[in-house]
């Protein structure tokens, strides 16, 4: 059948797998199962319960909610009405929420527990435009969705009417407003039509090799399209959604359920990566020997190696060390897709060469989101790339090296904001991603940096701060790091250290500590971090290379402020926490040799001449 609206995908998959599940998650340690057809009542009877409030086509119906079956009904029911969905990440502060409630005029709001509601209780206050409130979960004094539900679904006057209003909804109706996560200024709404998410998703879906005979967990939030959309091209497919209990039992569901693929961003397999590496660390001397080598022989690991010698090594290293890693997921993953961020080239090859295949792609909220992948074998996939472009669109490199689509995948523009929508196209329609890149002979995109982040030191040398923060990222010491020098004569570096990996160095070195923060005052410990940054050095350019960095003990999270939800830094937000430290980076007087100067959450470090 043909699929133009987002809704669709359920009735193909009710006539292509029928009785098959489609969808499950965790209660009281159960699995509770719906089968499409289930699925596909439960979306219905949403629509009908919708319509009974007199909720119209245009009309905003908002989630604020984690992952769970209801949050799908949620979505397809009020796409059947041509009503609008926004959904709200949860843990989303309070100006933002503020702004989504004003803008978007919000009628009907789902919440799934009591501790989200307490977190926007008091917003919800201020609004007057909110007219119902359901929640999926018991919460005192709110209605509950089947409450909602609760409803003569035989009605015949909302049967017809739904039949009716279901018909006259066409491809390139708004369905959903999904607002970014500002992580550059306030929020704004991407206007997504069902065209926009249909095209994307099926595009996607040609690329798997997963099909009806495949399940995968769940677990990076449906309130982000990245994840959205892939649950479009999973019911395209008939593939079956199981959805993770919780972020602490990720590891544990892949193995109980065996699932065949998920999708993640890199700090997951940031952390697999790690507690893999600290566990080989306790081996005794002879096992970790062994067990270095065999990860030293994965990071050779290349696309397309023909090398006989190395193919020999590699099945011995997967035979005494490799193996394991694939069985701490379950022994049954044939697909990761992971999006959001960089992803670091050394975890790129450890994990294929684990027979574990990441598949980087590249995206944005506008472009709904999915522009290119790396997909299958060679050619058609290349290490530190994002892929190749999706055949539903069309990539420009604009003169100063920006990133420029066009396609049936990107928005129409941003809701209630002119100024904003003209800004983010050229004359010619081209969607402006903000990002640079470049694509190669072999048609492979390249991104190089955020047109937004580059800046200029005084000197004026342009630094692009993502590609720095990358290379740093590839230590074991460090867990993340900001790149700061704006209008400066050189750049400088804020160190999240990796404390699981220093706890462990400073246990092999004898060194004791109390605290972290007394912990990154020890010589010893901001000795071994210049090595690290003058490791990177190594890499960069004259220019570009880091004189003086900063250790801090704090940790960057979402809930603090630093990270937005989609796990990228809040440059603005970090640098103004930080300001007097940055300040001391840069006053004239700070530090006149390779000594330490301790200064209030962190130290500030420079790096010794020999490593500039």
């Amino acid at each position: 059948m043909q699929i133009k609206r987002t809704f669709d995908f359920l009735e193909r998959y009710k006539n292509e797998f029928p009785g098959k599940l489609a969808i499950a998650n965790k209660l009281d340690g159960k699995w509770i199962e719906h089968s499409i057809e289930s699925y596909a009542e439960q979306v219905d009877s949403v629509s009908l319960a919708l319509l009974s409030l007199n909720i119209k086509k245009g009309d905003k119906i908002a989630t604020l909610s984690n992952n769970c079956p209801e949050w799908n009904f949620v979505d397809l029911g009020s796409a059947q009405i041509g009503a609008v969905h926004v959904p709200i990440y949860p843990t989303i502060c309070e100006d933002d929420l503020r702004i989504i409630f004003e803008q978007a005029e919000i009628k009907v709001l789902f919440v799934s527990c009591s501790e989200y509601y307490k977190h926007i209780q008091a917003t919800l206050n201020e609004f007057s435009s909110i007219e119902y409130i359901f929640s999926f979960e018991a919460i005192e004094n709110i209605k509950s969705f089947n409450e909602l539900l609760d409803i003569d679904k035989t009605d015949v006057r909302l049967v017809e009417e739904l039949n009716n209003i279901r018909s006259q909804i066409t491809e390139g109706d708004l369905v959903s407003i999904i607002y970014t996560s500002g992580s550059t200024g306030k929020p704004k709404g991407a206007m997504l039509s069902h065209k926009n998410f249909v095209s994307d998703a099926i595009a996607v879906a040609k690329l798997h090799h997963l099909d009806s005979k495949h399940k995968v967990l769940s677990f990076l939030p449906l309130s982000h399209i990245y994840e959205r959309t892939f649950h479009y091209s999973y019911l395209y497919l008939g593939i079956a959604i199981y959805y993770a209990e919780g972020l602490h039992t990720i590891v544990d569901n892949m193995k109980e359920l065996k699932v065949d693929g998920f999708l993640t961003v890199p700090r997951l397999l940031e952390k697999i990566y790690d507690r893999f590496i600290t566990a080989g660390k306790a081996l005794p001397a002879f096992k970790k020997m062994i067990f270095f080598r065999a990860i030293n022989i994965a990071l050779q690991y290349k696309i397309g190696n023909k090398s006989y010698f190395y193919k020999i090594k590699l099945k011995i290293a997967d035979q005494l060390v490799l193996r394991h890693l694939r069985e701490a997921l379950g022994n049954n993953i044939s697909f990761v897709g992971c999006g959001g961020a960089a992803l670091q080239n050394r975890l790129e090859r450890v994990y294929h060469a684990a027979k574990i295949p990441v598949y980087v792609g590249y995206g944005l909220t506008e472009t709904s989101p999915v522009i290119s992948v790396n997909y299958g074998k060679h050619p058609n996939i290349k290490f530190r790339t994002v892929g190749k472009v999706l055949d539903i669109c069309s990539v420009n490199i604009a003169n100063d090296g920006e990133i420029l689509v066009k396609g049936s995948n990107v928005m129409s523009g941003y809701y209630k904001d002119d100024i904003k929508t003209s800004e983010s196209f050229t004359p010619e329609g081209w969607f402006k991603t903000g990002d640079l890149g470049r694509i190669d002979k072999a048609g492979f995109l390249h991104i190089t940096g955020r047109k937004k982040e580059i800046f200029k030191t005084s000197g004026g040398k342009y630094i692009a701060p993502s590609k720095i923060e990358n290379k740093l990222k590839e230590s074991f010491f460090i867990d993340a790091a900001l790149i700061i020098g704006e209008n400066k004569k050189f750049p400088a570096a804020l160190l999240i250290p990796n404390f699981i990996y220093l706890h462990d160095w400073c246990n092999l070195h004898n060194i004791k500590f109390k605290n972290n923060r007394i912990l990154l005052q020890n010589p010893k410990v901001i000795d071994r971090y210049s090595k690290e940054v003058t490791k990177c050095n190594k890499s960069l350019g004259q220019f570009e290379r880091i004189k003086k960095f900063i250790l801090i003990s704090d940790e960057w999270s979402t809930p603090s402020g630093e990270i937005t939800p989609t796990l990228k830094l809040k440059r603005d937000f970090i640098t103004k926490k930080y300001r007097k430290l940055i300040n001391e980076i840069y006053e004239e007087d700070v530090i006149e040799n390779s000594y330490p100067k301790r200064i209030k959450l962190g130290i500030l470090a420079k790096i010794p001449k020999w490593g500039q």
